[in-house]
Parts: C-alpha cells; sequence; structure tokens
C-alpha cells in the first residue's frame, strides 16, 4: 500500500512539473519514506528537474530531486560542467533515500542562460541521466598514456603517432607533480577505421612506452589500448590516482597557492567533514566530486559558494558502508588526493587556441614547433569537428615560468598568425559572499553543524524560498 501511494505522489508530481521553468519562488512537498521495501534500482528515478531563470537576478537556478544513488551528484555535475558552466553556488542535501540538488549557473561570462535550446538540453540530460553515460567516440580507439613529464613529451608522442600512420581526433593531456597522463583518440589514416590490428596495437604500444621511459622511467612509463572508455576527464583522474601524482613533490616550484583543505569527524552524526578553500575555477566542482565519487565516499550533504575569485566547498561524506573516516592516514590520504585533483586542472601558462583545416602531421608539427623554441606543454585539449582542428595548448617555457611574449610571437609567426591565437581565460563573474555566513578559522574548524547546513539548504536556495 505504502508503494502505491508513493509511486503516485511521484506520478504526481512528475506531471506537475514536466517541461515547467518556474518564475515565482517555489514552495515545497515535504514527506518521509517509511516502506523501507521500496527498492534502489540500478535505474536512478529523477522525478523533477526544474529551471527558474527568474528566482536570482544574477544566475539561473537548476533543481534536481532525484533517488539516491552512488554516483548520481557526479552525473547531474557532469552534465552542467561539459556545458562549460560556471557554478557559482550549490546546496546537496540527502534525505533518506532522495538527493535534493540545487545549482546556480551562469555561463562563462557570468551571464544567465537564455537560450532554450541550452535549457532544453540541460532539462532533458539531467532527466534522463544515467551513471556512466559519457561521449561517443565510436569508430576511434583510446590511447591511455602515462609517465614521467619533460620538455617535448607530446610533440614526440604526436611524432611516432604520424609515424604510424594514426590519426588523432581528440586528446586530452594533464600534467601535475612532474608527471603526464593522456587520452588519445586515434582511427587509421588510410582506413578512417579504429585501428583493431593486433600485431599494430602492439608496435603502438611499444613505440609510445619507449617514448615516455625517456632516459629514467623504465618502471613508472605506461601505455594501453581500448574501444571503450569512461567520461574522458573522469579517467584522466583515475589514471592520475592510479600513478599516485597526489604523493610525489611537483619538480618545480610555483607561485600558486595550493588549496587549504581539512577533514575532521562529526562525531555525533557519524559524518566526516571536508572543507576546502581554493581559487575558484570552471568544473572545480565536478573534479573534487569525482574523486569522491571513484574513492568510494558518498556525499550526504554540501554546500559550495563562490565571491570573486575564491571558492569555498563544504561536503559531509561517509564510506559507502555508511561510516566515517576513521583514521589519521586516511584523513591525510583524503586532503593530498583533493588537492592533487585541484591542481591537476589548474591552468598554468599562455593559453594558444590553434584553429585551422586538420591534416596528416598536424599536430606532430605544432608540437614539434613550441619544442624547438623552448616552450613546454603543461595541458592540452585537441579536438576535430568536421575536418577543423580546434586545439587549446597551455605553455610554460621549460623551467616551468611564464613563456616570454617574444618567443610566443615568434612561433605565432611560424604556425600563422590568424591560426595560432593568444586567448585569455573568460572571465567569471561572482557575487560578493553572503556575510552571514559562519567561517572558519585558521584550524580549518567546522563551518555548520549538520542542522543548520541541512535547514539553509531548503532555506536559501529554492526549496522554501527564492534566493533574495
Amino acid at each position: 500500500m505504502h508503494r502505491f501511494l508513493f509511486l503516485q505522489v511521484i506520478l504526481t508530481l512528475s506531471s506537475l512539473f514536466k517541461h515547467h521553468r518556474l518564475d515565482f519562488s517555489m514552495k515545497v512537498l515535504e514527506f518521509q519514506i517509511f516502506d523501507n521495501t521500496l527498492p534502489l534500482t540500478d535505474s536512478p528515478l529523477i522525478f523533477r528537474v526544474m529551471i527558474d531563470n527568474a528566482g536570482c537576478a544574477d544566475s539561473t537556478r537548476v533543481m534536481i530531486d532525484s533517488a539516491r544513488k552512488h554516483g548520481i551528484l557526479l552525473e547531474a555535475v557532469q552534465v552542467l560542467t561539459d556545458l562549460n558552466l560556471s557554478i557559482k553556488k550549490a546546496y546537496i542535501s540527502s534525505d533518506g533515500r532522495w538527493f535534493m540538488d540545487v545549482f546556480h549557473v551562469t555561463d562563462l561570462d557570468g551571464n544567465k542562460l537564455t537560450d532554450e535550446s541550452v535549457l532544453n538540453y540541460i532539462e532533458q540530460s539531467l532527466g534522463t541521466i544515467h551513471y556512466g553515460r559519457s561521449k561517443s567516440f565510436e569508430g576511434l580507439t583510446a590511447l591511455e598514456l602515462t609517465g614521467t613529464d619533460r620538455v617535448g613529451l607530446l610533440s614526440e608522442v604526436f611524432a611516432v603517432l604520424s609515424n604510424l600512420q594514426c590519426n588523432v581526433v581528440e586528446a586530452n593531456m594533464w600534467t601535475h607533480n612532474g608527471r603526464i597522463a593522456s587520452l588519445i583518440y586515434v582511427k587509421d589514416n588510410d582506413s578512417g577505421s579504429p585501428i583493431e590490428d593486433s600485431k599494430k596495437i602492439e608496435r603502438i604500444k611499444a613505440m609510445l612506452r619507449n617514448v615516455l621511459k625517456g632516459d629514467n622511467d623504465i618502471r613508472s612509463a605506461k601505455t594501453s589500448v581500448s574501444l571503450a572508455v569512461t567520461h574522458t576527464e573522469r579517467r584522466l583522474h583515475q589514471m592520475m590516482f592510479a600513478d599516485r601524482d597526489y604523493e610525489r613533490k611537483p619538480p618545480i616550484k610555483t607561485c600558486e597557492e595550493s588549496p587549504v583543505v581539512a577533514v575532521q569527524n562529526c562525531s555525533e552524526k557519524g559524518y566526516s567533514v571536508v572543507n576546502i578553500q581554493c581559487k575558484d575555477r570552471t568544473k572545480l566542482l565536478f573534479d573534487v566530486v569525482c574523486t569522491l565519487t571513484d574513492m568510494q565516499y558518498v556525499v550526504f550533504h554540501a554546500t559550495i559558494n563562490t565571491a570573486e575569485d575564491t571558492a569555498s566547498l563544504e561536503f559531509f561524506i561517509r564510506h559507502m558502508d555508511g561510516t566515517p573516516i576513521n583514521s589519521e592516514a586516511e584523513k591525510q590520504r583524503v586532503i593530498l588526493c583533493l588537492q592533487a585533483a585541484i591542481e591537476r586542472r589548474a591552468s598554468q601558462g599562455v593559453r594558444l587556441e590553434l584553429r585551422m583545416d586538420d591534416r596528416p602531421g598536424l599536430l606532430a608539427d605544432v608540437t614539434r614547433t613550441f619544442r624547438e623554441n623552448g616552450l613546454n606543454v603543461t595541458r592540452a585539449e585537441i579536438s576535430t569537428t568536421m575536418d577543423r582542428a580546434i586545439n587549446v595548448f597551455y605553455v610554460t617555457d621549460a623551467i616551468g615560468n611564464h613563456a616570454d611574449s617574444e618567443i610566443i610571437e615568434s612561433v605565432r609567426q611560424k604556425i600563422g598568425l590568424s591560426k595560432l591565437k593568444v586567448k585569455e581565460l573568460p572571465l567569471i563573474y561572482h557575487q560578493k559572499a553572503e556575510r552571514d555566513q559562519a567561517t572558519t578559522g585558521p584550524g580549518g574548524t567546522m563551518l555548520l553543524s549538520l542542522g543548520s547546513l541541512v535547514r539553509r539548504n531548503l532555506y536559501n536556495l529554492g526549496l522554501i524560498k527564492s534566493c533574495s
């Protein structure tokens, strides 16, 4: 009987809220589930997705009510960050078997979302979310590389692939603490098909492994080939985590401030509380939630706030078996892993954007020009659309300092001024921090008690009233 009545409530809510973007203050239907026999299925039910463009003056509010399942929060954040949206605030509350997620988002220029197609895409994607969904790379072969970073390494990798008649269609490369992780999608130059010949695959792996080894990385250089992977950026996090980059020291000290991460237990409620203070940037929340999820922690409650260029994040977490972090060594591991996850995507160096017609060997030629002029690639995003190369490179000098502007201009002259341009990162505007919030002291004590966190989540972000 309980199950029947509960499903009736879900169906009624679904019909009431489907395709409506609210422009008035929300009211909450509060209920609790007492029927413990209701199963959590492998296909999580999301019965309400709402987009409100009138409740807040400076952001679009996205609200999700969903069945709670491990990984569902990561999937929701992934949908938003894959659209390059800036999450200015987020409030996550778990009530028994259900999640209530509220995100305040803008585009990268700090504007509310007004494009109807984008709003429809968000609504449909969140409403049909499926754990493990990723961008399709059908017809491509995925190469995974990890090893010790050095100047010119990416150039050598692309030169090997060009010589082996591999056409790079898409690729991502991160560097952190002297390590490199790269996920490269290729197809055969002649046939345009994925590379499936076992002998050729073994040759590719062997030659790339030799490049990654260099003179001093015989043991840790790794290459692998697959025809299917998870979400690209999630996989890069997993690769660097498996490579234990978080335990290594950076070969070059930079002036960038490290993220401040504190972890303590809330014994009264049985949670571990993670507080993070760091520089704000796009995809920050994805990187943190991705790491917590892959470390097998469950986020029950969270609060994310940004003020100007600073982000404050607080998470109430447990292990999947319901227990909090139970040792000092585990606390330190969580701190190191979260700091590494935030730093991996930090934009070091000058951002160069290459747009031109794609051709065989293009990446090998461009990155060789970088190497010959003493530029080191710290991060790269490679994509091809309709035979058009759209590539982004972050470059420094050989020792990690800001690249000389004259060298940058010389490289642009060689590649083509109209093809290779210096691009500044988009501006992300933020409101001033709310002054009525409690703050942390130097020791990183908890921002809030659990009770006040849940009440504020419900009160401040639309589940009871619109924000002021």
